[in-house]
Parts: C-alpha cells; structure tokens; sequence
C-alpha cells in the first residue's frame, strides 16, 4: 500500500517536532519523537488493518483507525480500492482527541 500524509497531518509532525525542540529545549528528543512516528507510518504499507478502529462514533463507523505512538496518536484511513493509506492527524494523546477529530476535512459530514 502507499502510504500519503494529509497536508494537516504534516503540519501536526512538524509542529510536534517544533514544540519539542523550542519550548522544550530538547532538539535530540524531537528528532527521536519525529523519526519514531514517521517510522510507525512507514510500516502501515503492510497490514494496515492490524492496528484498531478507533472505538469512538462517528469515527469507528468511517473506519478512521490509529497507531499509538510513544505519546502520540497517529490517525489514519485505508483505501482499499486505491491500495492508499492516508494519514489524518498526529496528536499528543494527553488532548482532546475526538475535539480534534471533529476537525478532520474527510469530505464526510460528521
């Protein structure tokens, strides 16, 4: 499968490397944290319907699944007709998640 970020989900990367690196001072930490999740990502061109639905409606019903990551909770889609994985969102698991989600562009009405 081919794996593609939505333009979102690459602004959430580089805003936690960013927030990382800048206000916690720690450029080795989010290099770590950013090569970790792109990692993870990576690996759903394999299989990427071995991590779960998100258990949560309307959600679980779009078939938006995720992958734990560290802190960090990457949302994805699979389409099986076009063999695309699309990344959604990356977000720190401390947030509101389903607040978060409610801002996904999905062309669905949620």
């Amino acid at each position: 499968m081919k794996v593609v970020y939505s333009h979102q989900a690459r602004q959430d990367l580089f805003d936690i490397h960013d927030y990382i690196q800048r206000e916690l001072f720690a450029p080795r930490a989010a290099a770590h944290v950013a090569k970790e999740i792109m990692a993870a990502v990576k690996g759903l061109d394999t299989l990427p319907e071995r991590y779960p639905c998100y258990g949560v409606e309307p959600w679980h019903s779009f078939g938006i699944r995720f992958i734990p990551v560290l802190h960090y909770l990457v949302f994805y889609i699979v389409n099986e007709s076009s063999e695309t994985v699309a990344i959604l969102r990356i977000m720190y698991s401390g947030r509101n998640v389903e607040e978060q989600l409610e801002q996904l562009d999905l062309g669905l009405q949620l």
